[in-house]
């Protein structure tokens, strides 16, 4: 049976990246404590606590806004803006909630603020040096890939952008008998004779994983000498797995059954493995439900005084979605878009869309309109984390192009999801297919702590408008 392959595995060079950024933490935090000192006693116990709760913090709202992101992708300003939120965030995290609790840990405003510009420079500074260095070479893998056919090009279309190979580098692509031509550029094809040497091949150019991507497999293969690379060191590795390794997806259009039904995944997790089940989800949505009611009260009242009072529409949208196993529910929304959005039938919602209203754009960008489905949550017909549901008038539709879609159907549809953390808002059957990738790779691997991994991620979806 396969292994389960997770995307984001560390690295040596995110480990060490983590580690490098805990240490400037505290050393921040210790930094400030030594120059108060100079003004006010200062315990140092109480110092070294203080440092402990301010680098988790940090660590835990740099999480949430993106940061820890194998595939960001920003200049110096998108850095600095980035830590600037998280330092902000981390201050709120201290000062509203732990130390209204514990106030005798307490060493007072000053002491966070002075610790917060200590750690907007050194931590700028510091990603800026490790991105500048690039220092991700020290851990990468040298990848051969078996294969120079249509299956192989995914592996060059799909991650061509340097930011997609930070965790290994392509030594080539082998062509392999049955292969179609023309689909990878032949600067990048190695032809040898891989039947009778592609194990002194990989050890005398220190090839540290195989990929297995060829078009036709069948007695196609060296399978002596792959035993051998295997038995040696070197990794061999399915298309499939690499690409769900490196992307955080899986390829619908190269699954076949068996690779669904032997690999580790896709089963019903249970007690500590299992998602978050109904009755913690419900505890939660309550305790949510209690901290932003006033906040969902304006929402309800701006779309009223907007046009509901002048239409008579709600400010509620109720709409049916399919949930686990099929079934159809009613969610509940805030109404953004216009009365009559939909007097032709359904449709999806496009970028710009010229239905939705002055009030509906501000609150789907910040995701205010999906907070009713709070009670959704409550209800049990969703869960906080899970696939977004859809309209069974899609869904029917989409079930007839795109293979394995029914299967997203197998677990409750969530208020957010790690294809929402990973593609951006789609409105056609190829957005749909990409987000299943997204979706199938959550079904396969989900956790408790993957579920509270997506929902800290949530957060940056909410402050950088990454809606509708």
């Amino acid at each position: 049976m396969n292994k389960a392959v997770r995307y984001g595995g560390n690295t040596l060079a995110e480990k060490l990246f983590l580690l490098g950024e805990m240490l400037l933490l505290l050393a921040s935090s210790f930094a400030a404590s030594f120059i108060l000192s100079f003004y006010q006693p200062i315990d140092q116990e109480l110092a070294a606590i203080n440092a402990v709760l301010y680098t988790g913090c940090v660590m835990l709202c740099a999480l949430s806004v993106g940061l820890y992101d194998q595939k960001l992708r920003e200049d110096t300003g998108g850095v600095l803006k980035r830590v600037l939120i998280t330092l902000f965030l981390a201050g709120i995290l201290l000062e509203v909630f732990i130390f209204s609790l514990i106030p005798s840990l307490h060493l007072g405003f000053i002491f966070n603020l002075v610790s917060s510009l200590i750690s907007l420079i050194t931590l700028t500074s510091f990603r800026m040096l490790f991105h500048y260095h690039d220092i991700t070479k020290i851990s990468r893998r040298r990848v051969l890939v078996l294969g120079s056919g249509e299956r192989a090009s995914i592996i060059e279309r799909r991650m061509r952008r340097n930011v997609d190979r930070k965790n290994f580098e392509i030594h080539g692509f082998v062509k392999i008998d049955g292969d179609q031509e023309g689909h990878i550029p032949d600067s990048k094809v190695i032809q040898f004779d891989y039947k009778t040497s592609l194990y002194e091949y990989a050890v005398e150019h220190e090839i540290e994983q195989l990929v297995i991507a060829c078009d036709e497999r069948r007695n196609m293969l060296p399978v002596e000498h792959l035993f051998k690379c295997k038995t040696r060191g070197v990794d061999v590795i399915e298309i499939l797995d690499f690409i769900e390794q490196e992307t955080g997806q899986i390829a619908v259009n190269l699954i076949y059954p068996s690779w669904v039904i032997y690999s580790n995944g896709f089963e019903m997790n249970h007690r500590f493995k299992t998602s978050l089940d109904h009755r913690l989800n419900a505890v939660l949505a309550l305790f949510v439900l209690a901290a932003l009611w006033p906040l969902m009260l304006i929402t309800a009242l701006v779309i009223y005084f907007d046009d509901g009072r002048r239409t008579g529409a709600s400010v509620f949208y109720r709409q049916i979605r399919i949930g686990i196993d099929g079934k159809p529910f009613q969610i509940l929304k805030f109404r953004s878009m216009r009365p009559d959005a939909e007097a032709g039938g359904a449709q999806w919602a496009t970028l710009n869309d010229s239905r939705v209203t002055k009030i509906g754009g501000f609150i789907r960008k910040y995701r205010i309109d999906e907070l009713p489905q709070l009670f959704n949550i409550i209800k049990g017909d969703m869960g906080f984390v899970g696939p977004r549901p859809e309209r069974p008038e899609f869904v029917e539709k989409l079930v007839k192009e795109i293979p394995y879609y029914n299967q997203r159907h197998n677990v409750k549809p969530g208020l957010t999801g790690w294809a929402q953390l990973k593609y951006p808002y789609g409105s056609t059957t190829e957005d749909a297919q990409e987000k299943l990738k997204f979706d199938l790779y959550y079904i396969k691997h989900r956790t408790l702590l993957l579920d509270l991994v997506i929902l800290i991620r949530t957060v940056e979806i909410v402050i950088f408008g990454k809606g509708r």
